[in-house]
C-alpha cells in the first residue's frame, strides 16, 4: 500500500506516474447525471461506411480489442504476482505509454478516447465481477467477441439538418468524411447525442447505436371498460405457445431455427467440406451469418411489436420470475439430446429478451410491471377455488380441480393465476407508498419483504 504500491506499479508493471496534473490546482469533475425527467434511449440505425472508413473502423475494433485484453492481463497480474490493486486511473496511464511505445505504435491511429472507453468497459465488467452479478472477466477473442467501438462526445462531431429535424451528418474521429446512415426514423429534435456506438455483426453489417436523454410522454393510464380499475393482464411464457394472456388468447411461437433448420444444416455440411482458410469457406460462412442475422431480426422485430401493444393496451403487467439461465444448463445423463432440444427451444423463444423489453417500456410509458416470485405455484393453484392440486408434468396440457370439478387449460389457468397474485401485490405496494409517491414502474415479489411489505 502507499508508496510500496506505487513503485511496484512504476518499476514492476510499468504504470507511469500522474505526472500531468501535479503542477495545476484540482477542480472538481463537471457532473454528467441526466437531467431530471429525462431517460435515455438508444437509436439504431444502419450505415455504409467507404472503404477507407472501413478500414479505419476495422483497426478501430481490433485496437479496442487489443486494448481491452492488455488491460486485463495488467490487472489480473497485479494481484496476481504483487497483490496489487490496479484501476481505471492506472490503465489509462498505462494505455499512454502503450500508444508511445514503438512495437505498439499501430495504436494512435485510433482515437485515445474511443480506447478510453475500452477500459472503462473493462472496469465495469470488474464492477459487476465484485458485486457478485457477473462471473470474472474474460479477453475478447477476434471471431467470437462482437466488434463494436464507443465514441464519446469528444469523439464525433454531430451536424443536424435544419430542414430535417432529428437527422444530420454524424463524422467519427480520425476520419475526414461523414457516414451514409439510413435515417430510417428521426432522433429527438435539437438534441445532442451523449454518445455512439458503432458495431458490426458477423453479416459484416454495420451499425451506429446513437444514446439521447430524451423527455419520453407517459401513455395515459388504461382502466377497464366502464370502469375505474386498472387493465391488467397475466402473461404466460412457454414454448406450445410464446405468450398465454389470462384472457385465454395465445401468442404462437414463431419456431425460427425450426422453420430454418434445414437450410441451416445445408449450409453447414457445405461448410464443413471446404477447405479452412480458402476463400469459398468464408462465402459459407458469410451465408450463414446472413441467414443467423435474418433470424435475429424476425424474431427481434416480433417481439418489439409484442411488448409494445401489451404496454399501451394495459396499466399493470404481471409475468413469473424465470431464471432463463438455470433452464438452459448443459445437458447431462441419459436424456441430454432431449435436454439439448428443449434448450434450443428455450433460446429461439427469447423469453429474457422479451422481458427486457417489457421491463423498459414499462419504464418509459409509467406502466408497472410486476415480477412473482417463480415458487408461486401458477400451474397447479386452481384460478376458482385457489386449492392446490399435485405437481403436474410437462406433457399434461389440460386438468380437473379436485375441490370444485373446474377443467382447466394449464396456461390459461397459470396466467389468471399470475395476474390476481400480481394484482394483490400491485395493491399492497400501492398501499404502503406515502401521499403523493408514484407505484415502481418494477415491483418484484422477492424484494418486497426488504422493503417492509408484508406478503
Amino acid at each position: 500500500m502507499g508508496e510500496d504500491a506505487e513503485r511496484v506499479k512504476r518499476e514492476a508493471l510499468g504504470i507511469p506516474d500522474q505526472r500531468k496534473h501535479q503542477g495545476r490546482a484540482a477542480k472538481s469533475l463537471a457532473s454528467r447525471a441526466k437531467e431530471r425527467g429525462t431517460q435515455q434511449r438508444a437509436y439504431r440505425y444502419r450505415f455504409y461506411p467507404s472503404d477507407g472508413q472501413a478500414q479505419q473502423l476495422v483497426k478501430t475494433f481490433g485496437a479496442c480489442r487489443w486494448v481491452y485484453n492488455e488491460g486485463l492481463a495488467l490487472r489480473s497480474n497485479a494481484w496476481r504476482d504483487h497483490r496489487v490493486s490496479v484501476g481505471f486511473a492506472e490503465t489509462s496511464r498505462a494505455l499512454t505509454g502503450w500508444r508511445q511505445a514503438d512495437a505498439t505504435s499501430w495504436l494512435q491511429a485510433v482515437s485515445s478516447t474511443v480506447l478510453q472507453q475500452s477500459l472503462r468497459h473493462l472496469d465495469a465488467a470488474f464492477t459487476r465481477f465484485f458485486k457478485g452479478v457477473a462471473k470474472y472477466p474474460k479477453p475478447k477473442r477476434r471471431h467470437r467477441s462482437r466488434d463494436s467501438a464507443t465514441y464519446v462526445r469528444t469523439g464525433f462531431r454531430w451536424h443536424e439538418d435544419p430542414e430535417r429535424p432529428g437527422t444530420g451528418l454524424i463524422s467519427l474521429a480520425k476520419q475526414t468524411e461523414p457516414l451514409d446512415v439510413r435515417w430510417s426514423r428521426p432522433l429527438p429534435a435539437g438534441v445532442l447525442p451523449v454518445k455512439l456506438t458503432v458495431t458490426r455483426d458477423r453479416a459484416g453489417r454495420f451499425f451506429l447505436h446513437v444514446l439521447v436523454e430524451e423527455r419520453i410522454a407517459p401513455l395515459p393510464a388504461a382502466f377497464m371498460p366502464g370502469s375505474t380499475a386498472l387493465r391488467a393482464v397475466g402473461l404466460d411464457l412457454g414454448l406450445a405457445a410464446l405468450v398465454t394472456l389470462d384472457d385465454g388468447s395465445t401468442v404462437d411461437h414463431p419456431r425460427l431455427l425450426k422453420k430454418y433448420e434445414k437450410k441451416l444444416a445445408r449450409l453447414q455440411k457445405e461448410l464443413h467440406r471446404k477447405r479452412k482458410g480458402s476463400s469459398n469457406r468464408g462465402k459459407v460462412r458469410e451465408k450463414i451469418a446472413k441467414l443467423y442475422a435474418m433470424i435475429s431480426d424476425i424474431r427481434k422485430d416480433g417481439l418489439d411489436q409484442l411488448t409494445t401493444r401489451l404496454v399501451r393496451e394495459n396499466q399493470v403487467l404481471v409475468v413469473e420470475d424465470l431464471a432463463v439461465a438455470n433452464l438452459m444448463r448443459s445437458p447431462v445423463g441419459a436424456g441430454r439430446r432431449l435436454k439439448a432440444k428443449l434448450n434450443r427451444s428455450i433460446a429461439d423463444a427469447a423469453w429474457g429478451e422479451l422481458l427486457r423489453m417489457l421491463r423498459y417500456k414499462c419504464e418509459w410509458y409509467g406502466r408497472t410491471l410486476v415480477i412473482v416470485d417463480r415458487f408461486f405455484p401458477s400451474t397447479r393453484r386452481c384460478s376458482s377455488c385457489h386449492a392446490k392440486g399435485d405437481r403436474l408434468d410437462m406433457s399434461i396440457r389440460y386438468w380437473t380441480c379436485r375441490e370444485c370439478r373446474t377443467a382447466h387449460d394449464r396456461d390459461v389457468n397459470a396466467a389468471v393465476n399470475l395476474r390476481e397474485e400480481g394484482l394483490r401485490l400491485y395493491r399492497l405496494v400501492a398501499l404502503a407508498l406515502p401521499p403523493g409517491r408514484a407505484t415502481p414502474t418494477v415491483i418484484r415479489a422477492s424484494e418486497l419483504p426488504e422493503c417492509g411489505v408484508a406478503g
